[in-house]
């Protein structure tokens, strides 16, 4: 380690929950007078180390962020070299090789794969990446070189389009840093072949992470009436048509992705039992309802309506509406599978919503299964915020 590394002192006692395994720093647990946060260069690897001086691990910095530091190395040594991002990825890369029979998965989780900040998703030969943090930020061309020479792919494409760099004054932009960026890329999943859009859609194009939930989802939709609210493009809704829905409804406030759902519904040969409608899925549900249709499965897939801590109010009260609005559209003895992707949401506090939207038009609810997120975006288990995705599969019956 250099003269000039930089060095995160903790307060007294603030090691506690990093020796315990977490891997975030906060500001407020970060010694100020010894080391001034703001003062200290953004990405830089630091030098983590408790109130006496012992060290515990290094660790990347956003100095302009309330999580000022995320530890990639418990080595207080180890720098950020090439040479580490090729051994944490081929570390990835040999889980997902174990788990999928096609290079088509979420290759770089985060924390959970050691390298806090960076999402990678690999769709045959394109990598579409992520850089959340301005450490990651600042050592993305050493990344992109591990990736090229542990995978060789024809193209990386950095889509640096999330909110969340704003927290850290980070710019938004999507570009290649080797090939091009394509119009749009395929996947395969469940036994569907699927096309996403790149350049305009969502964050990395695809969300890999409710594989599980969507084969789960399969004996539902055998000759059901499927409501797809939040449809994007045509993940859930798709794939129950290929599971022998009779007619699925997409609901989405997107033109683009409602067209990609019906190339998607064409690939597939199920193009003649899906419907579209665009707008707001809010709305658009309260017309449905006005119009006494009834679904025999209903999917509610959304964004996260809690993207901070303090969002958690407001945000309970989104779930609680479409949920609320979802109950009233499935028929007695129909399914309601309920969905929140936002960290802040515990699974038990979803299913409490689930259990007061059914009891508000006096329902009884049976709870048949949970999902979380598939094995390629795998948990950090110190880190609850690393389990973030969550699915109930719920029966909805007259009252006993």
């Amino acid at each position: 380690m250099s003269e000039s590394t930089p060095v995160l002192r903790l307060r007294k006692n603030e090691e506690r929950r990093l020796k315990a395994g977490h891997d975030w720093i906060y500001a407020n647990e970060v010694d100020t007078g010894e080391t001034p946060v703001k003062s200290l260069p953004a990405g830089a690897a630091a030098r983590v180390e408790d109130a006496r001086g012992k060290p515990l691990g290094r660790a990347l910095l956003s100095p302009n962020s309330l999580i000022v530091g995320r530890l990639y190395s418990r080595d207080s040594e180890q720098e950020p070299s090439r040479s580490f991002f090729k051994k944490r990825i081929e570390q990835a890369l040999a889980l997902r090789e174990t788990l999928f029979p096609a290079p088509g998965y979420r290759l770089v989780h985060g924390e959970a794969d050691g390298l806090p900040g960076l999402v990678v998703d690999r769709y045959d030969d394109t990598l579409v990446l992520q850089a959340g943090t301005a450490g990651m930020e600042a050592h993305l061309e050493t990344v992109v070189s591990a990736l090229d020479a542990v995978l060789s792919p024809t193209n990386i494409v950095v889509r640096n389009e999330a909110g969340v760099r704003e927290l850290e004054d980070l710019p938004l932009y999507t570009r290649a840093l080797k090939g091009d960026v394509p119009e749009s890329v395929t996947l395969s999943e469940n036994g569907g072949r699927f096309t996403a859009p790149l350049r305009e859609g969502q964050k990395t194009g695809w969300f890999f992470d409710h594989r599980a939930a969507r084969a789960r989802m399969a004996p539902l939709a055998k000759d059901a009436r499927v409501l797809d609210v939040f449809a994007y493009c045509g993940g859930w809704g798709v794939q129950a048509a290929l599971a022998g829905a009779r007619e699925v409804t997409g609901v989405d406030s997107s033109g683009l992705a409602l067209d990609y759902m019906h190339r998607n519904a064409e690939l597939n040969g199920v193009g003649d039992r899906l419907r579209t409608l665009e707008g707001d899925a809010v709305a658009a549900m309260k017309e449905l309802i006005a119009d006494g249709e009834k679904f025999d499965l209903v999917i509610l897939d959304p964004p996260a309506f809690i993207k901070r801590r303090k969002d958690f109010k407001n945000g309970l009260a989104g779930y609680h509406a479409i949920n609320e609005l979802a109950v009233r559209l499935v028929k007695p003895g129909g399914y309601l599978i309920s969905a929140s992707c936002s960290m802040h949401l515990p699974a038990d506090k979803l299913l409490d919503v689930m259990r007061a939207s059914a009891r508000h038009i006096d329902r009884a609810l049976q709870i048949i299964g949970q999902e979380g997120q598939g094995p390629d975006h795998p948990v950090q288990p110190a880190m609850p915020e690393t389990a973030y995705l969550k699915s109930w599969f719920g029966r909805l019956l007259f009252r006993f």
